[in-house]
């Protein structure tokens, strides 16, 4: 347990000289992130670092898992078991929610167009809407088969 809160307080009150400067994202896009962090004189400052390898592996591993969902949400779409709406929801990693909120929609009403024989019948309103919302074409939107 004090092994546990030595490195807590470590990382809660990093000093400005320890801040990691890890390969990573960030750098190769010459970008930095702004941390708080402690000086001399155990004053909070910001300071900004390129990366974190225990964060960069975080990130990773999460990007990983979205673009499973990505893969899985396109292969249900060409095996017609979903409509094109999980995919682009999906790639925009976005849920029902917050799909709805875009779309302006109940969420239960979402939910049934993600159904391919409800998304057949769907208006050119509504998949508008939907097209808008993911910044593509109705075109896009119908024609997505899940195998290209």
């Amino acid at each position: 347990m004090e092994l546990l809160n030595r490195k807590l307080k470590y990382i809660i009150q990093m000093k400005k000289k320890d801040l990691p400067q890890d390969e990573s994202n960030l750098k190769s896009a010459n970008m930095t992130e702004v941390l708080y962090v402690t000086d001399e004189n155990d004053n909070y400052i910001t300071g900004n670092s390129t990366g974190w390898d225990a964060k960069k592996a975080a990130l990773d591993e999460s990007m990983n898992l979205i673009n499973e969902r990505i893969e899985e949400a396109k292969k249900n779409v060409a095996h017609k078991k979903v409509s094109p709406i999980i995919y682009f929801m999906e790639l925009n990693k976005m849920d029902l929610g917050v799909l709805s909120a875009y779309v302006g929609m109940w969420q239960w009403r979402v939910k049934r167009h993600t159904k391919p024989k409800i998304f057949n019948t769907l208006s050119e309103s509504i998949l508008e809407k939907y097209a808008n919302t993911f910044g593509i074409s109705v075109d896009e939107l119908k024609n997505f088969d899940g195998k290209s």
